[in-house]
């Protein structure tokens, strides 16, 4: 099975790339493998930052809904994938560095709450579409990157917010035109990549430690709302809804 992405390695920086074609939207098994490299770039001794960006349309679409619309059982698999991979983010030995572009969705937020350092380009789009994809989950990790009102307003509309919008609020360390996001993550990871790797390796501990609360934690308890979501019949219809490419028609 081929992978959805592809992994370089030069002058200590790891560029993860999501490579799948239409939106890199990730099944049970994509997600499992994300979270499999993110941890085993994190343990290579040659590493010293994680550059994680994506080809294509946009950064990423969140999780194959057509896996789930026709194996609804496999949430808990993706579950457990979106969970190992924003881990591998948030407690990943090294600074990882998320250039994203285009629609950021879903499991693209739940990355993107993880990372160190967020650049973007000025076409990128922030969205938490779950309440109208019959799931919930991404809250803690979008709090990590926007006040609480604004996120309840994302996750209760749907609505999404720009790149311009997202760095006044303090999320985005840098907007850029899409032909110079690389090079704006390359130029700060090289920046962190010629410092001393245990020192930073010690910041990241720090920092992270230091944090409001558990992260992890925080995700697991949303979590444990999607599988009862799953078991609201309104649920199945919204996916099965945005299969169809119609409206979703819910009672009462």
């Amino acid at each position: 099975m081929s992978q959805p992405f592809h992994t370089h390695l030069q002058d200590g920086i790891a560029e993860l790339v999501f490579d799948h074609p239409p939106v890199n939207a990730f099944d049970s098994h994509g997600w499992a493998a994300i979270a499999a490299e993110l941890e085993r770039l994190g343990a290579d001794a040659e590493v010293r930052v994680i550059v994680v960006r994506a080809e294509g349309r946009g950064f990423c679409a969140g999780v194959d809904i057509k896996e789930l619309a026709n194996h609804p059982e496999r949430i808990v698999a993706v579950n457990k994938g979106n969970y190992d991979s924003f881990k591998a983010v948030h407690r990943n030995p090294k600074p990882v560095i998320l250039a994203v572009h285009g629609f950021v969705l879903g499991g693209g937020i739940g990355l993107s709450g993880a990372a160190d350092i967020l650049v973007a380009s000025d076409c990128a789009r922030f969205g938490v579409p779950e309440v109208d994809r019959g799931a919930m989950g991404g809250g803690a990790h979008l709090q990590r990157l926007f006040p609480v009102q604004k996120v309840r307003h994302m996750y209760f509309t749907g609505e999404m917010i720009d790149a311009a919008e997202a760095y006044r609020l303090g999320a985005i360390e840098r907007v850029v035109p899409r032909a110079e996001l690389r090079d704006a993550a390359l130029e700060i990871a090289r920046k962190i990549a010629a410092k001393s790797p245990a020192m930073i390796g010690l910041a990241k501990e720090a920092l992270t430690g230091i944090e409001d609360g558990n992260l992890e934690d925080k995700y697991r308890w949303e979590q444990g709302f999607t599988l009862e979501a799953y078991r609201v019949a309104d649920s199945q219809e919204a996916r099965d809804a945005f299969v169809e490419k119609r409206s979703a028609q819910f009672n009462g």
